[in-house]
């Protein structure tokens, strides 16, 4: 039996599309004012600061320049908050001003970090951006250089999550308008797709000293990943298409067996029991796993007619086992009736109602 293709989506897949949606169009808001507003905003800083020259006299107003003033070690303090080694190094300026500043690494590595020893800090913009030792320069956590990475990379990883769930919504709407049913490869392209282009955005981001130079490597490869993606769809759809019957020969049942699965559809013995009792001549439901208890048995007059793949068209509810689900269409007296299993677990189901008949 081959699926007739519709012009309107799926109920099924009504509601993730809405969903793809409006997480999309808000990851892409997000990801638009990373991109186009604090990222440049934080490269304009580290030009800023790489082209600040020292100011002309001590005590000067214009925050821009880079004022350098005396100061003497009081202690050092490990930094316990923070994941990356760090510690606050607490000094007194030769104006008599006491104030911290935290650097990365740790303190003992460093011997002119003792109380006592002299230095000199630097400040730019009101705030301490590097310690001279006798010897050593280090830069503090204010430090603007490279800062503008963080806010790219996690713009572009916002960025692409919300053009993978566009993706998906767009595709959704297509593959259910010419066909009802529901593969996992529907979803695991967009996945596979995105996850590459995360960690390629991701590589492109902290290994570029320019802004537009990462979004260009991510724009290219976001259209190389788009173009393998819709080759394997078409792929894979031309490779689905035409009778979807699923060929299963019925198991040959001694004894009864309790495994996952759900009658659905406008009959007594219908329900969200979650387990279906197989055995010769048997089918029935209960909530107990190992079957014991709550049976409710399905009447002789239930009858198979196929086994087929899921249906975005299939009410809701229906189990997906991970992508391992099938579907024995079945009628009792005329009306449908969807025994849902693991395809594995079919034959058993099969083996239980007879073999399926042709329509």
């Amino acid at each position: 039996m081959t699926p007739t293709p519709s012009k309107e989506t799926a109920p099924a897949g009504r509601g993730p599309l809405r969903v793809y949606l409006a997480v999309g169009i808000l990851f892409s808001l997000a990801a638009a004012w990373l991109l186009l507003l604090t990222t440049p905003d934080a490269r304009d800083d580290e030009r800023a600061f790489t082209a600040a020259a020292e100011c002309g006299a001590p005590g000067r107003g214009d925050s821009d320049c880079l004022r350098t003033v005396k100061a003497v070690i009081n202690r050092t303090e490990k930094e316990t908050m923070s994941e990356t080694p760090s510690y606050w190094l607490y000094i007194t300026e030769a104006d008599g001003t006491s104030t911290r500043t935290r650097i990365e690494g740790r303190p003992e590595r460093l011997p002119a970090t003792r109380p006592g020893t002299d230095i000199e800090v630097t400040y730019w913009r009101d705030q301490i951006r590097y310690v001279d030792f006798a010897s050593d320069r280090r830069y503090t956590n204010a430090d603007p250089r490279g800062t503008f990475r963080m806010p790219l990379t996690i713009g572009l990883t916002v960025g692409i999550f919300g053009a993978m769930l566009l993706t998906a919504a767009a595709a959704t709407a297509w593959s259910s308008r010419r066909s009802p049913r529901a593969f996992p490869w529907q979803v695991g392209l967009t996945v596979s797709g995105g996850t590459f282009l995360v960690v390629f955005g991701a590589m492109a981001a902290w290994n570029s000293d320019d802004i537009g130079d990462a979004l260009r490597l991510t724009g290219l490869a976001g259209l190389v990943v788009l173009a393998v993606c819709a080759l394997a769809a078409l792929f894979l759809h031309r490779r689905h298409r035409g009778d979807d019957t699923i060929a299963l020969r019925p198991s040959v049942l001694s004894e009864e067996v309790c495994l996952p699965g759900l009658i659905m559809g406008e009959v007594p013995y219908a329900g969200d029991a979650g387990y279906l009792i197989a055995g010769p001549g048997v089918l029935a439901t209960t909530p107990d796993p190992t079957g014991a208890s709550h049976r409710k048995a399905a009447p002789c007059t239930l009858t198979p007619l196929r086994v087929r793949p899921p249906y975005l068209t299939d009410p809701a509810g229906r189990p997906d086992y991970d992508g391992r689900a099938v579907v024995v269409e079945c009628e009792d007296n005329g009306v449908p009736v969807l025994v849902v299993a693991r395809r594995r677990d079919a034959p058993a189901v099969l083996g239980a109602l007879g073999p399926a008949r042709a329509e």
